[in-house]
């Protein structure tokens, strides 16, 4: 591959090295530069361009990253469409997330060109959510070094998703005076919660004294009916004799292991009933945040069977306090203290709505410009959210971003151009918290398309929002279906600025460990219009 500046009498062929923005057009990165680009960027006067020229042997940056994107995939995962040298591995099923260390180091190690990042080992994974990246760094790549890649990639699937399955729970609770029951509710409540992602469910709960010999009888009962034990004590385990663990052995049952190098999470303590595990719960696993029992209790439910040796492993990285996406209580009541949370309310409208584009010869009419009752949707979106009157709005613009601005001729918004909103939502995600405030404890996230959405549905939101402190995530919901709007808080944001790719933000409310407070706003919450007959359907008429 020949790279350097190119002018424009020999640019045929060639591949644009950076973006060129010239007039209301812009040419991408990765554009192969035809008659009629040629001729547009000499209407514009640009005489030169950085560019690329593939030699024999070299593969384009979006078919190399096709090819290793589909030599990757397996039963647990998908691939999306290549761009910008990059293809993103999404999770096809909710299970636990496994790879192979050794051999992704091999991969990276055959040329610097070619990349592959993934999620740590063992993360839980939703479907839909990003377990990989592979990335072709520059233009082009040889031939050669891609066959190498794919050969490493035989074999044995290097990246797997491993399906949870769905498990019976048994749930013994200890009693002490000084336990409330409200704390044991809340505990039932979260540990059905945690439950929810596999399909499984608590199929009996048994409060007992906190006295070895009622909670290795609950254990005996449970097990009849269980495939897996959870036991929370009243009071923590500080010895390999306590009650839980003394509990397992008189029930007849194995202790695996008290105690682990997990933080928080150090006091778990992992069994056995026959083929029925038992965990004995930490205590802060009464709270919503990531903790070593969730590393276990995911593994478990992956089909997995973690041994001592297995949990004696898990040191590096078993530091949890630090994780951008799940701050400490501490420092979410440092940002908000006793004041009134601040919301600023980001309105996503920068994407292609390639749907939209689907069967067209030509350009396609822009959803956001289609009427509602005479009105622009992105201006009657907008308009709702300023009614709302929540703070400061951002519109987040990209695709068309000239005639989205002056459909908001005259409101009082912040347009916030992504340059990069091809890449995917993520980016347009970054730019609008780019835009915020330092003193904004929430950010509103508003999907532009969605023409029900009332102001008072958002009132309703950032009220939920103030009655958590400012510390929840807050998500719209018709009934049992989550949807659209969100908020998410300020201890948010360090993880939503490391997002990359068509990634919006369901993966930060999955791995928060925030509070998800569920609004109900009907229908309106799951009705958004990404295609021309979703427009006609809801009273739209086509513009633009």
């Amino acid at each position: 591959m020949k790279f350097g500046p190119v002018g424009l009498d020999d640019a045929r062929g060639a591949v644009l090295a950076h973006s060129v923005k010239a007039g209301a057009r812009r040419l991408r990165k990765g554009t192969v530069l035809g008659e009629e680009e040629i001729a547009f960027l000499g209407d514009a006067d640009v005489s030169e361009v950085i560019a690329a020229r593939l030699e024999a042997g070299d593969v384009g940056e979006d078919a190399a990253a096709t090819r290793l994107g589909e030599a990757m995939v397996e039963p647990g995962l998908t691939a999306e469409p290549a761009s910008t040298g990059r293809v993103n591995l999404l999770a096809r099923w909710n299970g636990l997330f496994r790879v192979d260390r050794d051999r992704v180091n091999a991969f990276n190690r055959i040329d610097t060109a070619i990349t592959l990042a993934t999620v740590p080992d063992c993360t839980t994974l939703l479907a839909g959510e990003m377990a990989a990246t592979v990335k072709i760094i520059p233009l082009a790549v040889a031939e050669s070094r891609l066959s190498e890649a794919l050969a490493l990639l035989e074999g044995d699937a290097v990246l797997r998703v491993k399906p949870f399955e769905p498990r019976t729970v048994g749930l013994v609770a200890t009693e002490l005076p000084s336990l409330k029951t409200s704390v044991m509710d809340k505990t039932a409540r979260l540990l059905a919660q945690r439950l929810t992602a596999s399909g499984s469910h608590i199929k009996s709960e048994r409060r007992v004294p906190h006295d070895a010999k009622a909670v290795a009888e609950a254990i005996r009962v449970s097990a009849e009916n269980c495939e897996l034990i959870v036991v929370f004590g009243a009071s923590a385990v500080v010895d390999e004799q306590d009650v839980i663990p003394a509990a397992i052995e008189i029930a007849g049952g194995a202790v695996e292991r008290v105690g682990m190098p997990v933080d928080p999470g150090n006091l778990l303590v992992l069994g056995r009933l026959g083929k029925i595990p038992v965990i004995g719960a930490p205590g802060c696993a009464r709270s919503p945040k990531e903790n070593g029992f969730d590393w276990v209790l995911a593994r478990i439910l992956a089909g997995e069977a973690p041994t001592s040796d297995v949990i004696a492993g898990m040191g590096v990285g078993g530091l949890l306090a630090e994780i951008p996406s799940r701050p400490s209580p501490r420092q979410a009541g440092e940002t908000l203290g006793s004041l009134k949370p601040v919301l600023e309310t980001v309105i996503l409208a920068a994407g292609r709505s390639s749907r939209m584009q689907e069967g067209a010869s030509g350009d396609a009419p822009h959803k956001l410009l289609a009427e509602f009752d005479g009105v622009p949707l992105i201006r009657r979106t907008v308009e709702t959210a300023l009614a709302a009157g929540l703070g400061k709005v951002h519109v987040v613009t990209g695709y068309r971003a000239t005639e989205i601005a002056a459909a908001l001729t005259g409101l009082d918004v912040n347009d916030v151009h992504c340059l990069d909103y091809q890449d995917g939502m993520a980016s347009s995600l970054r730019a609008g918290l780019a835009a915020l405030s330092d003193k904004t404890s929430g950010m509103l996230v508003m999907l532009a398309d969605m023409p029900f959405v009332r102001a008072d549905d958002l009132r309703r939101l950032a009220k939920a929002f103030g009655d958590a402190g400012g510390q929840s995530i807050v998500r719209a919901a018709s009934g049992k279906k989550r949807g659209n709007p969100l908020i998410l808080p300020k201890s948010t944001f360090a993880a939503i600025g490391q997002l990359e790719g068509d990634i919006g933000a369901r993966s930060i409310v999955a791995s928060s460990g925030l509070d998800v407070t569920d609004v109900d706003i009907g229908d309106a919450a799951l009705i958004d219009v990404d295609t021309r007959e979703a427009v006609t359907e809801a009273g739209g008429v086509l513009k633009g």
